[in-house]
């Protein structure tokens, strides 16, 4: 069976976002997927990139590089046991799965604090292997979140801009740019300002597309896709 990591940040089980998180894991195990999640907030994972990441001794003690000393530090298998632990579950997964409130154009902070530190250089990327070469290869990613703003904000003509140019710098930026391929976006716009029952077919609408998601080509990872 197919592995699955549900990357899922928020504070509060019973929202929108921990039901889209429930109804994955049911579906996709229900199709003999074998399903890990990784609750942040529940887990208290730490944000923060810090010299606490690396075990032992630096690669240079005189001027701390983050970026270098991780990369030192995984070649040799000095990661921190938090950060080996995420690197395995993405190791082994076949879908990663992000599920996250929109905060301010972009992921919430404890999120993307699981990207600067589990994604080092040396386990996701190390250049030149970037990009359609990067580490990661033969791995797929959905990003699944929830909005304030109504779809009509993120049109092109709408206040908030097309919400494609958001996903620019989370589905290009990271997931691309590690080799990960990457399916369509699932957004629920708005769920705090429309009725129970628009959010239940939210949830039915996810459910849906869960059940034919492996039959989903990824999207065209490139500037056009994002920006025509």
């Amino acid at each position: 069976g197919r592995k699955v990591l549900i990357v899922y940040a928020h504070q509060e089980p019973k929202s929108l976002n921990g039901s889209l998180k429930r109804v994955a894991v049911e579906e996709l195990s229900k199709q003999g997927c074998s399903v890990t999640v990784s609750d942040l907030y529940a887990m208290q994972f730490e944000p923060r990139a810090t010299r606490n990441d690396i075990v032992g001794c630096l690669h240079n003690s005189e001027e701390f590089d983050y970026g270098v000393e991780t990369w030192q530090a995984y070649k040799r298998g000095g990661l921190s046991s938090d950060l080996l632990e995420e690197q395995k579950k993405v190791q082994e997964a076949d879908l990663l799965i992000f599920q996250f409130p929109l905060y301010w154009f972009s992921m919430p902070a404890i999120m993307k604090g699981w990207m600067d530190r589990v994604l080092a250089q040396g386990f996701a990327h190390e250049y030149p292997n970037c990009y359609d070469s990067g580490l990661l290869q033969n791995k797929l990613a959905l990003f699944s979140f929830t909005t304030g703003g109504s779809k009509e904000m993120y049109a092109k003509e709408g206040i908030s801009g097309d919400i494609r140019y958001l996903l620019w710098p989370l589905q290009h930026g990271i997931m691309h740019f590690c080799g990960v391929k990457v399916l369509a976006p699932h957004i629920c716009f708005a769920p705090e300002y429309v009725s129970e029952e628009k959010r239940k077919e939210m949830l039915i609408a996810w459910a849906q597309r869960l059940k034919t998601l492996w039959k989903e080509e990824p999207i065209n990872c490139s500037p056009e896709w994002y920006f025509k």
